[in-house]
């Protein structure tokens, strides 16, 4: 009886190992794409969280009109709004550049199978062009993020300046 099932050579096998193996290094970046998306989605919350408090703060500011140095409190925290409002923008482009950089990490993978598959010895720029895309998407990214760090303690340190303004205030 005829072996309908043509034995696989270990050039074949060993192709289309490859070609899996190809296909899973794009699924480490897209990992590295998550964590950055999780990590960026945190801070984003924390963003909020504290414009919320802040949003608190004035609002019992408004019912203190006796309240030492009120104008300058005011001032301080409408300005710690303004650059919140700014983290929070830049941190919406991250996670935006992130979930790019997961479709363009995704893209590369299928792109890899179907070249393999379909064997377009035309479409082998494609996976890489993809895989490029992703990885300056994901630098991108991370400079964003080193930005808007550079941010939070530009915040941080405009209140610590004013905190000290005021313990200076209440000495004299």
């Amino acid at each position: 009886m005829p072996n309908v099932f043509p034995t696989q050579s270990v050039d074949t096998l060993s192709e289309a190992l490859g070609v899996l193996t190809a296909m899973i290094t794009p699924a480490l970046l897209l990992s590295a794409s998550g964590t950055f998306v999780l990590s960026t989605s945190i801070r984003l919350g924390r963003v909020i969280d504290r414009v919320r408090a802040i949003a608190d703060r004035m609002d019992d500011l408004m019912h203190r009109p006796d309240l030492e140095m009120l104008e300058e409190r005011k001032a301080m925290l409408m300005d710690q709004m303004k650059l919140l409002s700014t983290r929070a923008t830049v941190l919406q482009r991250a996670i935006t550049v992130f979930y790019i950089a997961s479709g363009l990490f995704v893209l590369t993978s299928v792109a890899i199978g179907l070249d393999a598959l379909f064997n377009r010895g035309g479409l082998h720029w494609l996976p890489v062009a993809l895989g490029i895309s992703g990885a300056f998407c994901l630098l991108y990214g991370s400079l964003t993020l080193i930005l808007e760090a550079r941010s939070a303690v530009t915040g941080l340190r405009a209140e610590m300046r004013f905190l000290n303004r005021l313990v200076d205030n209440r000495q004299e």
